[in-house]
């Protein structure tokens, strides 16, 4: 996919002075639910309101939608409040369905990403609409995947186009439901800077007291818009009740996120480098995560040394380390003195707790 400026002109139909907003419950759950919810959301900076009508579940049992009943009460609520209306679909059925009760915006889940198939059957039954089209990140990093569902859709001439980051699965225990992997949608960004970027903080985060924060990332990093569920009662919400605001916290959060505005050569320079900052930052917090789990591992070490009466410091183990280190960093453009100082470090931290275990 070549990088077309076409992609994000549709941001532009808004006429908005900030971000797009799109809030709204994780479930339709009732018809009052819905109309509800965008009454308490019309006067928001929420311009379209979401609802996931069939909630594709890991395990089955669980709530999976109301189903094509909620687009009624979504099309109700469009027409009451004129707030546009989004949901997810997952086939062409899906598909025709929310054409047929004039969804303004559709995405394509994380679960559906994954499969080239589906993608395309989803494209073709969209050829020759108007719609705008978000696709979720596939469930795995996976840049190449992601783009190219895109690349599927904008094949079948659907130029309204937008990607939504809600977070990638991960085996290990993390503070987030879906760990972020900032570094892969800043690559998408850099990569397609005319691709329209949204964050689902929702997914990422799992639990609502870390969702401001992630908002406030994405914003740092210029992404152009946020999908945030939100429901008047999110603690007895029928799916992903702890990841849910409330209509009075979204209004809080738009209050009190920091936006920055490109006008003027000083303020773009300041925008650039807060941006390119926040990058910084983002990868600063990776590897003080990756220095975390390697002296974990360096403490399982220990506890295995003193169990077998092993020393501590293995010479020539650390020289075949300091070594591979110095020719991967030439690779990376990275100094050997650099290296050194940074392996040395992190060796002498490694020894430390190793020392502390078996002396314990």
């Amino acid at each position: 996919m070549e990088n077309k400026k076409e992609l994000g002109n549709w941001l532009n139909n808004f006429g908005l002075d900030h971000p797009l907003v799109i809030a709204g419950p994780c479930s339709a759950e009732t018809e009052e639910q819905v109309l509800r919810i965008a009454h308490e959301l019309k006067d928001t900076d929420a311009t379209v309101l979401r609802a996931g009508i069939w909630k594709p579940r890991t395990r089955p049992g669980n709530f999976e939608g109301v189903g094509a009943l909620g687009l009624k009460w979504l099309q109700k609520a469009k027409e009451e409040t004129g707030m546009l209306i989004a949901t997810e679909v997952a086939n062409a059925n899906h598909v025709e369905l929310a054409l047929k009760h004039d969804v303004d915006v559709l995405w394509i889940g994380a679960r559906t990403t994954v499969s080239p198939f589906i993608v395309q059957e989803i494209a073709d039954a969209l050829k020759g609409t108007g719609k705008t089209v978000l696709v979720k990140n596939p469930v795995n990093p996976d840049l190449a995947l992601w783009l190219g569902a895109v690349e599927r859709l904008y094949t079948a001439d659907i130029k309204n186009l937008g990607v939504i980051h809600r977070g990638f699965s991960t085996y290990e225990k993390t503070r987030y439901r879906n760990n972020p992997e900032w570094q892969l949608p800043i690559d998408l960004q850099n990569r397609f800077p005319d691709l329209p970027l949204i964050l689902d903080p929702s997914h990422i985060a799992g639990r609502r007291d870390i969702i401001f924060d992630l908002c406030q990332t994405a914003l740092d990093l210029n992404y152009d818009g946020l999908m945030i569920e939100t429901h008047y009662d999110p603690d007895n919400a029928w799916s992903d009740a702890a990841q849910q605001i409330t209509p009075s916290t979204l209004i809080k959060f738009m209050d009190d996120l920091k936006i920055r505005k490109e006008t003027g050569e000083a303020t773009e320079f300041k925008n650039k480098i807060n941006t390119l900052r926040t990058q910084i930052d983002v990868i600063d917090h990776q590897l003080i995560d990756m220095l975390g789990k390697r002296m974990k591992i360096a403490d399982d070490i220990g506890l295995l040394k003193k169990s077998h009466n092993v020393a501590v410091l293995q010479t020539k183990r650390w020289n075949e380390i300091l070594g591979k280190m110095i020719l991967q960093g030439e690779e990376k453009n990275l100094s050997e003195e650099f290296i050194l100082r940074v392996f040395k470090a992190v060796h002498q931290e490694s020894i430390n707790h190793q020392d502390k275990i078996i002396n314990s």
